[in-house]
């Protein structure tokens, strides 16, 4: 939550900066509800850019939550249609981080407890990102105070909870999956574009975690 209130008020400053009412900020954060989707509407609303190709890039760029909710689905598939719909509408890369650090570390995680997580997140996310449409105007240079780096920071802190398991109890496996992830996106991005990359590179890895599971080690 710590973080969706520096990112999110960040992602307000830059909607109220494109010209966006505090009505608009509001339907955009409960609708949308991405951060990186919606700098990406901001910056192509700045260069008036048409709304066909504002949806198909925001497409693009969130099509790694389908990927996302499919890993989660054995945990929740005796949980109903409609219980597991609000979980996947509200599952983002943070509280999709812990939530997969919660199971792996071999917790019982309840339906509530997913609801709670996800609703409290977004109530957080509209809160700042209102906050940064009211007080951007005073705040002209949100860098200066890191606010940036606060979505690299937020994931890098989840990516470290994730993987400090998997090392210690599979590290060959563990090794190779990062390896192949790591090669496959910086070879993918010298030919595609960012989101296709981290596409790749996320189905590459599931791949091999496939094929080395049988070593368990």
């Amino acid at each position: 939550m710590m973080g969706y209130l520096g990112i999110g008020f960040a992602a307000g400053v830059v909607e109220k900066g494109v010209g966006l009412s505090l009505v608009q900020i509001t339907a955009l954060s409960l609708l949308v509800y991405a951060g990186s989707g919606q700098f990406i509407i901001c910056g192509l609303i700045a260069l008036q850019a048409p709304i066909p190709s504002i949806i198909v890039t925001v497409f693009l760029v969130n099509f790694r939550h389908l990927l996302m909710s499919l890993s989660v689905v054995p945990y929740f598939r005796s949980r109903g249609l409609l219980t597991t719909i609000g979980i996947g509408t509200l599952l983002t890369d943070e509280s999709y981080g812990v939530l997969t650090t919660a199971l792996q570390a071999g917790e019982k995680v309840s339906t509530a407890w997913c609801h709670g997580l996800n609703v409290a997140a977004y109530s957080v996310w509209l809160v700042a990102n209102l906050l940064g449409g009211l007080l951007g105007q005073f705040i002209p240079n949100p860098e200066r105070f890191g606010l940036d780096f606060a979505l690299t920071a937020m994931f890098l802190g989840l990516w470290l909870f994730q993987v400090q398991l998997p090392l210690k109890k599979r590290p060959r496996q563990s090794f190779r999956i990062l390896l192949a992830v790591v090669v496959t996106l910086l070879l993918c991005m010298r030919l595609f574009s960012g989101e296709v990359a981290v596409i790749a590179a996320t189905l590459v890895g599931c791949l091999v975690g496939v094929l080395t599971e049988g070593g368990k080690s």
